[in-house]
Order: C-alpha cells, then structure tokens, then sequence
C-alpha cells in the first residue's frame, strides 16, 4: 500500500506534513530548500496551518538563506587542501606508503595511504576513521564531564552518522552525537553536549529546558546560531 505524501501550503512555501505517534511536540525542518513539519499523527490540518502561518516569516528567511549559500566545494583528498578539527584549521600532507596512518604534525594533518594523492577513496576513508574515533573519544570524555555539572547520568553515550541532526537522547537515557561535530568550534562542541545531556531532565525544547543550557552555558545562543549557519560545512 502506498502512503501519499501530505502537503500543506503556506504563505509563500509548500510544507510536508509528517505525522509521528511519537512525540507530542510540533517541529519544523528546513534542509535544502524543503519545508517540512513534523507533528502528533491526530494533530488536526487547521492547527498545523496556523503553526505555519505563525512561522512564516522565520521559514521564508532560512529558506533565502539556504538559496543564498554558496555551494559547498567537493574535497579533492590533496595535499593543501584544509580540514578543521575542533574549529582549528590544519593542511593536509599526503604521502605514499604502509602502514596507513593519520597523524597531526605541525599544524598539518598527516595521511599516509599506498598511492598518496592519486588514491583519494582511501584518503578520505583513513581521515574519517581518524574524525570518528577522536570523535568518539573526545565526546565520552565531555559527556562525562558535563553530566557531572548537570547531574545526570546517561545510560550510554556514543556515535553515529545521522543524517539530518546533530544529537539524540532516548527515553531509555542513551544519548548519542553526530560524529561530524568534532570539525566544528570546541564550545559548539560543548553546546551540543550539553543541550542532549539536558534532555535526560526535560524531554522538549521547553524554557525549562532552555534554562538548564543556559545555567551551563550562557552563550549558548551564540554556539546554536553557530551551527545552524554553518552546519552544512562540517564535512570531511
């Protein structure tokens, strides 16, 4: 049986609807030009229209924004080319030979793989292990950190390579992150940390919620208008 796709048109945009019995909250999303609201599966068309209707002029901003951004320039995985981790930027040097390795040397990232550049599958697979696992260390250790200054404690903390978010915290206490946030600014780092350990005490975006980033991090807002406008760039 095939599900038709719900639409609902706003003022100046066309949204899709996209009902989930599992949440009770309302979003919206803007990825690549797309409207899209996700809501409670019996929350009524009338209702859903006017959420849209309030955040029109915030939907139409993103999305000429998001027309207005410069396409991001394909990675060639060659010597000169800059990588970011934690906000720092750093050349990529790339050499021929065995084993394969990665290593940060002198402001250069430091990729040793059979073929050098003329073998860029195997240069950007090396760097993403290399991002992945400093990732995964990097985001245990500042969970734990944090969820000591929140006082929570998450039933497990780990990686993964969402595709259109950042962090997830589930009702069981698993809290896990983008691994691509390791490229961004170490205190957009810490945002994001922080904003999932918070979940573990209010399960929305309430004010409460707000209130418990803001006692860890004042400026939070600065590190989330952050990654909003540059989160398209964190790529390896």
């Amino acid at each position: 049986m095939t599900v038709q796709a719900e639409f609902i048109k706003g003022d100046g945009f066309l949204a899709e609807v996209i009902r989930t019995g599992r949440r009770k909250s309302v979003s919206v999303r803007i990825q690549e030009g797309k409207v899209s609201i996700v809501v409670p599966r019996t929350l009524s068309g009338s209702r859903i229209e006017s959420l849209l209707a309030k955040k029109a002029r915030w939907i139409k901003e993103k999305l000429l924004l998001q027309s207005e951004a410069k396409p991001v320039k394909p990675r060639e995985y060659i010597s000169g080319e800059s990588f970011s981790y934690l906000g720092r930027n750093y050349r990529l040097k790339v050499e021929s030979g065995k084993p394969v390795s990665v290593k940060l040397k002198q402001g250069s990232f430091l990729v040793r793989v059979p073929g050098g550049c003329n073998n860029p599958g195997k240069v950007r697979n090396t760097l993403t292990r290399w991002y992945r696992t400093h990732a995964e260390k990097k985001l245990r250790e500042k969970a734990g950190r944090y969820a000591r200054v929140i006082g929570v404690c998450p039933t497990a903390v780990g990686i993964k390579a969402f595709k259109s978010r950042w962090g997830s915290c589930d009702n069981r206490g698993v809290v896990q992150f983008n691994w691509k946030i390791i490229i961004a600014p170490n205190r957009v780092v810490d945002y994001l940390v922080v904003h999932e350990l918070c979940h573990l005490k209010q399960h929305n975006h309430s004010p409460r919620f707000w209130k418990c980033v803001e006692s860890v991090l004042p400026d939070y807002r600065e590190c989330r208008e952050w990654l909003k406008q540059n989160g398209r760039i964190l790529q390896v």
